[in-house]
């Protein structure tokens, strides 16, 4: 029964001869038990503003209506009592005494213990997918009827069909090689003329791309991946909206969008939020300004958009059955909207997780968002985790640059971990060796497979939440068009009938890909039940003529990892690591199945890197 209920839509009746007048009504219903009690419902039609809303609903009391400049907008705050029953009741609108409308509202019963759901945590590993270029598990909707942008698979910047069915088709292939969440890039309509499929422009923030499927099939998918042991983490963005959004082509307030109509573009400069001697003038460039023309800038300082957008993710939390959210452009909107934003939901679900994009290398900055930092200018925070940037930004170059004695080389990495204390809490950190926004990892590491592997091995072992970009596992690159997006975003093969190689099923891969595909395999489904590496102390060794041990350990097991980049094998002394190593004596490789002795000396195998489980 509570699934059916909480299938229901909003419906809008109208009594006999009345003009219809409501277009919009967010969110389209609420739940009973959440801990704050205020909701706030936004009424959006031609002159809608001058109308006077009643309702008789035992525990549900009208607190305020708020009138705006815009006479197309109402918005009503109202009160939940603790105890309010779930169910359904009319909201009149009356036009001095004659009632021109009545909505039918549902509040619904919540899924049994929402508010204590699991977010992501470091037992995970996120496989994160851009949906218009994974699979097109339903053509049918590929142009939809007054959608602006059509499909064109021949145009790299264009839409080419994926959609949320391909994925749901793709989850068996998911579960079997090892993954256990999946971020989805933005599925929120975007109808814009072009550049739509990314999804980073959203025209309605309560309403899925018909392009990608539905609502319905969304809150589908999401379940059926839980079945299966998968959690669904969300692509959200506070900061902006795409130009096309209803609510800014005919604006509530004049303040709702930063900079009114006109375009003024983002410094970047993110630095401004933490300088002590940054002027406002700087600070309100990098925070007020837009992305691009296209992406009106959000003004959360309005209390009526900030209440709006707060509501609308814990909808989408509620109404979805998330496990997490990615929020994109973390440091650019209100940097106390945010922490008010954060706060609020994890309030809501204690035990949910959020991770921030703050895509700057340097860790004093990306840990002044954290929860549980204290700042030099007491800002707060309650956002668990964020996007590992410098981490990304060493293993690149510890891969990649000639090893010299603590200047380059392995020891990037090192150092980047040794600046952890500036964090709160390092181990909530997401760590990936690239995104949708970067160059393919196998082209950062000049396609170099075995550069390749050991970043894996590094991004699979190390503290932090592992993610990996879709495509990874069959080494596709952008070699040939470095910082193109819409190449870093081409199509997974097999995800489209007719497609001459599948990924899914090996179909005309190479021999290469093949290995690597399975080399990934071993290690997600070994790290999957490896609770050491989830919750393990770390300890490295700083790296030496081009080796880099580190340990994950925890009172029953240990994990030593071995990083060779010279081409041949080499010696390892063992008696450096005397205090890991002084009651063990020997140690299996996870990746060959092999036992190996811990005597004196370890030999290591050129340009690779070792999992060993000591025993």
């Amino acid at each position: 029964m509570i699934k059916l209920i909480n299938l229901l839509i909003l419906t809008i009746a109208f009594t006999a001869n009345a003009n219809q007048v409501i277009k919009k009504v967010e969110p389209e219903n609420w739940w009973v038990g959440m801990k704050n009690p205020a909701l706030q419902i936004l009424l959006y039609g031609d002159n809608v503003g001058h109308l006077t809303p009643s309702f008789s609903k035992k525990g549900v009391s009208l607190e305020k209506v708020v009138n705006v400049k815009n006479p197309n907008y109402l918005f009503l705050y109202l009160k939940l009592d603790k105890n309010v029953q779930a169910g359904t009741f009319q909201i009149n609108l009356r036009d001095d005494s004659k009632v021109v409308s009545s909505i039918s509202y549902s509040l619904l019963t919540r899924e049994e213990d929402s508010a204590n759901r699991q977010g992501f945590d470091n037992s995970d590993v996120m496989y994160l997918i851009t949906p218009d270029r994974f699979a097109n598990g339903d053509p049918s909707n590929d142009d939809i009827e007054n959608m602006l942008e059509t499909s064109d698979r021949d145009d790299t910047n264009g839409r080419h069909g994926g959609d949320i069915e391909g994925i749901r088709q793709s989850l068996d292939y998911l579960s079997d090689m090892g993954f256990n969440a999946i971020w989805l890039n933005p599925v929120l309509e975007n109808n814009m003329h072009e550049y739509s499929y990314h999804g980073y422009a959203a025209t309605d923030l309560y309403k899925v791309d018909a392009r990608f499927g539905s609502n319905e099939e969304y809150k589908e998918f999401i379940a059926e991946a839980d079945s299966k042991g998968i959690k669904v983490i969300m692509d959200m963005i506070l900061n902006h909206v795409g130009s096309e959004h209803w609510f800014v082509k005919d604006k509530p307030t004049d303040d709702w969008i930063n900079f009114g109509d006109s375009f003024v573009s983002t410094s970047h400069r993110r630095n401004t939020i933490q300088d002590l001697y940054a002027s406002n003038n700087d600070k309100k460039h990098f925070s007020d300004g837009w992305f691009v023309k296209t992406m009106p800038d959000l003004n959360q300082r309005n209390e009526l958009l900030a209440d709006y957008l707060i509501q609308n993710t814990i909808w989408w939390i509620e109404y979805g059955g998330l496990s997490g959210i990615r929020m994109d452009t973390y440091p650019y909107p209100d940097k106390d909207f945010m922490s008010d934003w954060t706060c609020k939901v994890m309030n809501e679900y204690p035990r949910f997780n959020i991770v921030g994009e703050e895509w700057v290398n340097e860790p004093s900055i990306v840990s002044y968002w954290q929860r549980g930092k204290v700042n030099h200018d007491g800002y707060k925070s309650c956002l668990p985790s964020l996007m590992d940037f410098p981490l990304q930004d060493a293993l690149t170059r510890a891969l990649t640059e000639e090893e010299r004695t603590y200047s380059s080389g392995l020891i990037e990495s090192y150092k980047m971990l040794a600046r952890d204390f500036l964090y709160p809490d390092p181990d909530a950190l997401v760590i990936f060796p690239d995104n949708h926004d970067m160059d393919r990892f196998f082209t950062q590491v000049n396609e170099d497979v075995d550069l390749f592997k050991m970043g894996l091995v590094y991004i699979l072992t190390m503290r932090g939440t592992p993610q990996l970009y879709y495509g990874t596992e069959i080494l596709m690159n952008n070699s040939e068009a470095k910082d193109n997006h819409g190449v870093i975003r081409s199509d997974f093969p097999g995800g489209w009938a007719g497609d001459s190689i599948n990924a899914f099923t090996g179909k005309n891969l190479t021999t290469e890909q093949r290995e690597t595909q399975n080399y990934l395999k071993t290690l997600l489904n070994w790290r999957k039940d490896t609770s050491v590496i989830h919750t393990g102390k770390l300890m490295h060794f700083t790296p030496e003529n081009g080796l880099y041990v580190y340990f994950r350990y925890n009172d029953d097991e240990k994990i030593m990892v071995v990083i060779n980049k010279h081409e041949t094998s080499t010696s390892l002394d063992l008696s450096r690591y005397e205090e890991m190593l002084s009651d063990r004596a020997s140690a299996k490789n996870i990746l060959t199945g092999s036992v190996i002795a811990l005597d004196k000396t370890l030999t290591v195998a050129g340009k690779t890197a070792s999992i060993l489980e000591v025993k």
